[in-house]
């Protein structure tokens, strides 16, 4: 048997969520079988945790213990069968011979067998369950293996709950070491709590587990950049879009149901992607349309941070206005009084962006108007992703309900001044991916990395 890897049994009652533990440490959904019915388990299945090159750790869900009374008595009668008072394990070994271990505790015998087989067990309660005579007894014959028991109590958010009677049995029964830990919606740290609380136990394995709990901390962390990153990205598309619309009623009315549709499958791929990098799936978040009614904007083009990117920088005196009415006035070849006043220090700069800005102002002169969204899209974006995410962060690999937006407190979000990240993504349009000009330059990136950092304070 390799001495670098930890074995842990996950034992205990029925329907107490011993599945839905493994589930939520492996973040697979898909381990084992979970339903609401008891003993869903029957038979022992394992999964390893990779914690380093040379260690690892190897979980084992095991069957529910259903009948603790009669195993009880029949280990006495064991005892008494054989004239002579039986330590714990030899009592457990001498049951695991006789007929009823295949008989009628056979689903005991494989917890029993399996928790020998491992360094510790982790017996898995649900705090809403009052504490009878069987938890008492199933605990005395766990005890009987002479392993490590931690307690981990499941459902610890729930408000009807035995949560203290729970504590002070397991106290009286030598289980001092236990765990709150909801399977359904842990708590931010903790998986790495657990592994930390551990390592106080299983001190020959206290490196791999102190260093598994450091890990979960670092991949967390990532884990959150980067969805914070996808939500920011989404934001500088829709902020930076903009569709050019003739200006008859008919044809807005098009080119708006057009942004419409491109933002709603811009925001659900986020959510897909979203899902995938917490490892859920789409189940977990049915498709929400995205109640998009905003007004729509005019043409910004000749905001102030759009004309210091064409390389005009606009003093406090000046109108935006006027100065578009300028440099329209210099690329027609007009030299109005207004243009000839600027003439000489504006022509130069503003070629600089001709390239860039060339098919957009001629588009305005052409009598075409420039669509975008307003502040509440962007708004109603940010909430609902950053709601998302949060949703995402404190929800168990178990659960079976699907999620449900909670009201934000994000203030700023809701009323406050937007990030000047979304004031720059407006000034240029090419920056979105779901725009007809894309061009992915580095001034974008940077500006979604900026806006990340924002996003994840």
């Amino acid at each position: 048997m390799n001495k670098d890897i930890l074995r842990l049994a996950v034992v205990g009652h029925t329907n107490t969520g011993k599945t839905s533990l493994l589930r939520t440490l492996l973040e697979d959904r898909s381990f084992g079988d979970i339903q609401n019915a008891p003993g869903t388990t029957r038979h022992v299945e394992g999964a390893r945790i990779q914690v380093n090159a040379q260690s690892s750790i190897e979980l084992y869900d095991t069957p529910g213990l259903e009948d603790g009374i009669g195993l009880h008595d029949y280990l006495d009668q064991l005892s008494q069968f054989h004239q002579q008072r039986l330590d714990g394990p030899d009592s457990i070994h001498h049951f695991l011979q006789s007929p009823e271990s295949k008989g009628r505790f056979e689903q005991e015998a494989r917890v029993l067998r399996q928790l020998l087989a491992c360094d510790a067990g982790l017996y898995v309660v649900d705090i809403r369950d009052p504490i009878l005579a069987k938890h008492r007894d199933e605990l005395a014959i766990l005890a009987r293996c002479g392993k490590p028991l931690v307690a981990i109590l499941n459902f610890i958010h729930s408000k009807d709950n035995y949560l203290n009677d729970w504590r002070e049995t397991l106290a009286r029964l030598g289980i001092h070491m236990s765990i709150e830990f909801d399977t359904v919606a842990p708590a931010i740290d903790g998986k790495a709590q657990l592994y930390q609380k551990l390592a106080l136990v299983l001190d020959k394995h206290s490196t791999a587990l102190t260093g598994l709990a450091e890990n979960i901390k670092q991949q967390r962390y990532l884990r959150k950049t980067i969805a914070m990153n996808m939500l920011a990205e989404l934001l500088i598309d829709v902020a930076s879009l903009k569709v050019s619309s003739q200006t008859d009623e008919h044809s807005i009315k098009m080119q708006w149901a057009d942004i419409q549709d491109r933002i709603r499958q811009r925001e659900n791929r986020f959510i897909k992607e979203l899902l995938k990098h917490y490892r859920f799936s789409e189940q977990d978040y049915p498709e929400q349309t995205l109640p998009i009614e905003g007004e729509r904007w005019g043409m910004d083009l000749f905001h102030p941070d759009a004309l210091v990117d064409m390389g005009v920088h606009v003093g406090k005196g000046f109108a935006a206005g006027a100065m578009a009415g300028a440099t329209i006035d210099v690329f027609t070849g007009g030299l109005s009084l207004g243009a000839a006043a600027l003439i000489g220090g504006v022509v130069g700069s503003v070629w600089q962006g001709v390239d860039k800005f060339g098919k957009r102002i001629l588009g305005k002169i052409q009598g075409y108007e420039e669509l975008s969204v307003d502040d509440a899209v962007i708004r109603l974006l940010g909430l609902r992703g950053l709601q998302l995410i949060d949703a995402l962060e404190h929800r168990g690999h178990a659960a079976q309900e699907v999620i449900n937006l909670n009201q934000s407190t994000i203030t700023q979000w809701q009323e406050g001044t937007l990030p000047n990240e979304i004031q720059q993504a407006r000034a240029n349009p090419e920056w979105s991916k779901i725009g007809d000009d894309f061009e992915n330059e580095s001034d974008r990136e940077k500006t979604i990395k900026a806006l990340a950092a924002i996003l994840n304070t």
